[in-house]
């Protein structure tokens, strides 16, 4: 690669780009919520969610100080991350919670980078962050489901036009923003049947002596608000 393709490459990745039409927002607003509110449909697109969920778990760990030592994802959309650290503390705590609120978190963040005209940036730094959660990968479904996603993300950025990319990257924000909604209502109903007895909410309960119930709350809260704030920004209202 000469200086010159990498200098173009850089000005693309720190530059903006043009916003799609109305129309292309709107459309894949529609799409999104087809695919998260259909149970057939949602039992697939969750994986992507779980990617998210238990991304969540492991960036978190490693930035208050734990070592992560694996991530595995399964084909019932179930997830486990396991550091190593003090089973209690600060860590601990931000690590647990920061599962279901992270699907809804990165679609805020990506709804700020597309509503600032950055549709090349979060393309690359979605395929960054899972390209390192593949090396923190333990099992060969786990691995298949992140190479799969990331090659879907590696094919739009290079392979794709402008307005192919941007369409592209609006539907995977709002489904992350709305995929990151059902989640919690899925656990609470869960619980409200006496079962997810070791779910994050009850594991928060047992590290903090909060209700489990309330971290529940926290749960819709986060999601709600990013969904809200995340919506503001692609609908630019």
């Amino acid at each position: 690669m000469d200086s010159s393709t990498a200098t173009s490459l850089w000005d693309e990745l720190v530059g903006t780009q043009t916003d799609p039409d109305m129309w292309v927002v709107t459309a894949t607003l529609v799409a999104a919520v087809a695919v998260v509110v259909p149970q057939g449909l949602w039992r697939i697109a969750r994986n992507a969610i779980t990617i998210a969920h238990e991304g969540g778990h492991g960036l978190v760990a490693l930035l208050t100080g734990r070592q992560l030592t694996g991530i595995r994802l399964h084909s019932d959309t179930s997830g486990l991350t396991v550091s190593r650290g003090k089973p209690y503390g600060l860590g601990m705590i931000l690590t647990a919670a920061s599962g279901y609120t992270a699907p809804p978190l990165l679609g805020l963040g990506g709804a700020a980078l597309l509503g600032a005209g950055r549709i090349t940036l979060l393309l690359w730094l979605a395929t960054a962050l899972l390209l390192a959660m593949l090396v923190m990968i333990r099992n060969a479904y786990g691995a298949l489901t992140v190479v799969l996603t990331g090659s879907t993300f590696v094919a739009v950025s290079w392979l794709a036009g402008p307005q192919v990319q941007a369409a592209f990257a609006y539907a995977v924000v709002w489904f992350l923003l709305l995929g990151g909604v059902r989640p919690a209502f899925e656990l609470q109903a869960k619980r409200s049947r006496g079962g997810a007895g070791d779910s994050d909410a009850d594991q928060l309960s047992r590290l903090t002596q909060v209700p489990a119930g309330l971290w529940l709350f926290l749960f819709h809260a986060v999601s709600l608000c990013s969904l809200i704030g995340g919506g503001r920004w692609l609908l630019a209202v």
